[in-house]
């Protein structure tokens, strides 16, 4: 026995030597399939193989490593298993799990391995980066200073994204979430940021949608999409949100903007917490395992603005994650929260009611985007928010009362007519100026007399005419100037000439 383990302990130690002399050996080692379950592999045989290394199998089959037990592998496969056998033979690669990265990538559908999913030609990659990188250190970050317009007016009046900024889009399904962040890819034609839009778990005619909107709209030039469908395996979605930040860092490290979609997040926790429950880790809270914070934190702490000294890139995401019946209290939705920058609540009541983007401002909020905001935004919306929240409130109390007096109407009337003028249809993007001279009629009480049936109108005739009536001054607003008291009256003028035929006429006039 002694011998024994004196023998045992020298192979290993010898073993351990020719694999620090030379590395090549660990992909010269050849294990087996021991059992298939689903997507997991047990394999035995392979003793230098790294955590989360890539694995040869049959067939041009690859795997991950994810459970290093003493004597097996658990592997999560990144294919179908259906050709796959016990007894099969097993490679270490010495490589971990990569991705392509570069601007081939643009305009292109794709998988997180790099597999072609549009028809088109194979990519012509020249660098591969591992999926799993390190975020980016306290001291080469910036803060975050430049706006990330989206073109809705919801978004960026009341809750303001920053370029490096990580915004939360929570809410339950069917309420237009994705709706929300193919509005903010297709605002920024123009605006020299790239796209990533990475649907994870989601049906494939969903994706669909959303790759026929962004052609159609001309978005896709700047646009690249990865994607993990339902149909993939649980290891596959696992690693695509992970592949698409790395594509979007070799945007960032070369000094580029950069918005990154996560859709869904909900999709992602469940296809680890499959990984986990097959791999026996013990279950926690709702069957996820305990590490699932740590998944989700280490793939959003990447998203930063970096320093000049670091090119000065920035990397925005806007994670999406689903709740059931409004519960934002639940497991994964209370952990994003924790780890986002902020949140854009939907409301699954607006959307019953047709009042589109769905958004519940009162519940929202944006930590870090409100220093970022254009300051013709904060001198129009600046006390929106707070009197949009008071008018919900008061709206929900009048239902119990028939008989309210004069300022507590004219409140309602007013609110009325804020959540009408922030409704807005579906991929419908607005200029700086449209959004903010609109805002401007409205809180400069030029709508107060206009008809709550006419407010959409009257929004349509402003945004149709202002550039022509207010030229210079539109272009001030767009190009992120400061409006002096000149502008401001010229656009008050501008705007009351607009709006000349939905006022009321006098008994005189008719």
């Amino acid at each position: 026995m002694i011998l024994e383990g004196l023998l045992t302990d020298t192979l290993a130690a010898v073993d351990k030597t020719l694999a620090r002399v030379n590395p090549v050996l660990r992909a010269q080692e050849v294990g087996y399939v021991r059992q298939i379950n689903g997507s997991i592999v047990q394999v035995t045989g392979l003793k230098h193989i790294g955590f989360e290394e890539l694995l040869q199998f049959p067939n041009n089959l690859l795997g991950i490593a994810i459970n290093l037990d003493e004597n097996e592998i658990g592997a999560v496969l990144l294919g179908d298993s259906n050709r796959l056998k016990a007894g099969d033979e097993v490679h270490g690669t010495g490589r971990q799990v990569d991705t392509p990265v570069g601007e081939s990538l643009l305009g292109r559908v794709i998988d997180a391995t790099g597999k072609v999913l549009d028809g088109g030609p194979d990519l012509k990659a020249a660098d591969r980066l591992p999926t799993e990188r390190d975020a980016p250190g306290i001291m080469d970050r910036a803060p975050v200073t430049v706006p990330l317009q989206t073109g809705i007016k919801a978004v960026d009046a009341l809750i303001p994204i920053g370029r490096g900024q990580r915004e939360l889009i929570i809410g339950d399904r069917q309420t237009g979430k994705t709706s929300v962040a193919v509005n903010a890819i297709l605002n920024q034609r123009g605006n020299g940021v790239i796209c990533i839009y990475c649907a994870i778990g989601q049906r494939s005619t969903a994706v669909a949608r959303v790759i026929d909107t962004l052609r159609q709209r001309d978005a896709l030039k700047y646009t690249s999409v990865v994607v993990a469908s339902g149909d993939d395996t649980p290891g596959l979605q696992y690693i695509t949100p992970y592949a698409a930040t790395t594509m979007a860092e070799y945007f960032m490290e070369r000094g580029k903007d950069v918005l990154l979609v996560y859709d869904d997040l909900t999709r992602h926790a469940r296809a680890y917490r499959e990984i986990s429950l097959l791999l026996r880790r013990p279950p926690g809270r709702e069957a996820y395992p305990g590490d699932i914070f740590y998944i989700h934190s280490r793939l959003l702490e990447r998203s930063t603005h970096l320093n000049k000294a670091k090119g000065g890139g920035s990397l925005t995401a806007l994670p999406i994650v689903e709740t059931q019946a409004g519960d934002i209290s639940a497991y994964i939705p209370t952990n994003l929260i924790s780890i986002t920058d902020g949140q854009i609540v939907f409301s699954s009541e607006l959307f019953r009611k047709g009042f589109l983007p769905a958004i519940d401002v009162g519940n929202s909020v944006s930590r870090v985007g409100g220093k970022t905001q254009l300051p013709s935004y904060r001198q129009v919306a600046g006390d929106m928010r707070l009197s949009y929240s008071q008018f919900e409130e008061l709206e929900t109390f009048a239902r119990f009362s028939t008989r309210l007096d004069k300022e507590t109407l004219a409140v309602i009337d007013r609110g009325r007519k804020v959540r009408e003028i922030l409704r807005q249809p579906e991929h419908l993007t607005l200029d700086v100026h449209e959004q903010i001279t609109t805002l401007y009629a409205l809180t400069s009480s030029l709508l107060d007399s206009v008809e709550l049936d006419k407010i959409k109108d009257s929004e349509l005739e402003i945004r149709t005419h202002i550039a022509e009536q207010a030229s210079n001054t539109c272009q001030k607003m767009d190009s992120t100037e400061a409006l002096s008291d000149q502008d401001w009256l010229i656009l008050n003028q501008a705007i009351r000439r607009i709006l000349q035929p939905f006022y009321p006429r006098s008994p005189v006039e008719e």
